[in-house]
């Protein structure tokens, strides 16, 4: 957070916020659908519209189906008030749904990651263990990955908050694996000399080990 904040000029105290409305987690790029309209579609409506052309003379212009038309104009003010970019606008966020978590729904699997959470579990622990004991059902399986998504990302509203201080590192936020290792140290060389400073006797190998 420090790093992202000095490329921002900000403290990491204005990161974090941003940060935990995902638990740390990038979340997916958002892609439009193929068959939604573009925004060169709703520029061609709105011309349409102020051409004073019929919704199905617009409709076939666009090679759409009149109805297709018809909702976009009606959901975006009318024919009077149809604007091209904030319809467009208006579209993105009313598909921006969260996908559901394969947890929400499921109160066998929410039941066992709870109780083995609780006993010090690990997240990888408890995958595997779903895996052995329901190794032809896929219902009852899950990742250790959604396991902590579900745990940190607290908008899914599928495994309470609390649980998180069973974890084995107890964080608010998910931290990648390589900010951990920087973190503790762990991968690096104590009082490590260069290689540039070796001494001239290790080049013709005489001694072994060099």
């Amino acid at each position: 957070m420090n790093s992202i904040g000095r490329g921002f000029d900000r403290s990491s105290s204005s990161i974090y916020p941003l940060l935990a409305r995902t638990g740390g987690i990038r979340p997916p790029n958002r892609l439009r659908s193929r068959l939604a309209l573009t925004l060169m579609d709703r520029e061609e409506i709105s011309r349409g519209l102020r051409a004073k052309l019929s919704l199905r003379s617009i409709a076939r212009s666009l090679k759409r189906s009149a109805s297709t038309i018809s909702r976009e104009v009606r959901r975006n003010g009318g024919r009077a008030q149809y604007r091209a970019a904030h319809s467009n606008t208006a579209a993105w966020n009313r598909a921006h749904r969260p996908k559901l978590c394969k947890l929400n729904g499921n109160a066998y699997l929410c039941r066992e990651i709870s109780a083995k959470l609780i006993r010090k579990w690990s997240p990888q622990q408890i995958a595997g263990w779903l895996m052995r004991e329901h190794p032809d059902d896929e219902s009852k399986r899950v990742s250790h990955e959604t396991i902590y998504r579900s745990l940190f990302i607290q908008t899914r509203g599928v495994l309470k908050k609390e649980l998180l201080a069973h974890l084995r590192a107890t964080r608010a936020i998910r931290r990648s694996r390589h900010a951990t290792l920087k973190r503790t140290g762990v991968g690096k060389f104590n009082d490590a000399i260069s290689i540039r400073d070796s001494p001239a006797e290790v080049e013709d190998r005489a001694v072994p080990g060099h």
